[in-house]
């Protein structure tokens, strides 16, 4: 009988460069990507109680924005309804006019910096960030560059109130 001798195996060596050349081009890919993929974060806050507001600012002009289903409807606390934009034939609300109307009400009150809005409840997502895009900033071209001018970026959510029919429907 023979005697089978064993060669000792050897060990392989791990072949990496193949996962090396795949790292190589997607950390920079990544990287680069990064860049493009910021997500935007706004703050808001809650509207102040009525009793707050009352006590620290009685002459302080508070601005509303109520987003109904038919129209905008700017508001202030002082003379009531600022300007009622209707929706456009397409059935979209009038964003242009909005804007144009808050930077109007802005060179009145330059100092005022926030801003309640007042969505309905069935109020899309979409609408609601629309109207905070246009209440919050406006571009302006400031020695030939595009810039955003701040409008009221301090902005305030709060419900909507109810509409009731002029015939008090049941």
């Amino acid at each position: 009988m023979r005697r089978k001798h064993r060669r000792p195996e050897a060990v392989a060596d791990l072949d990496i460069t193949a996962f090396m050349n795949l790292m190589i081009v997607l950390v920079p890919v990544l990287l680069i990507n990064l860049v493009f993929s910021q997500i935007s974060v706004l703050n808001l806050n809650f509207p102040e109680s009525a009793a707050n507001s009352a006590q620290d600012n009685k002459d302080q002009i508070q601005l509303q924005v109520m987003i109904l289903e038919e129209q905008l409807v700017i508001a202030d606390n002082k003379g009531g309804v600022i300007m009622q934009i209707p929706k456009l034939a397409e059935g979209e609300h009038d964003y242009k006019t909005l804007a144009l109307a808050m930077q109007d009400i802005k060179a009145r009150v330059p100092d005022k910096k926030d801003i309640t809005l007042l969505p309905q409840e069935s109020t899309s997502y979409q609408t609601l960030v629309s109207v905070m895009d246009k209440v919050r900033s406006y571009k302006a071209v400031v020695a030939g560059s595009v810039v955003n001018a701040e409008l009221f970026p301090d902005i305030s959510i709060a419900d909507a109130p109810e509409i009731i029919p002029a015939g008090g429907a049941q």
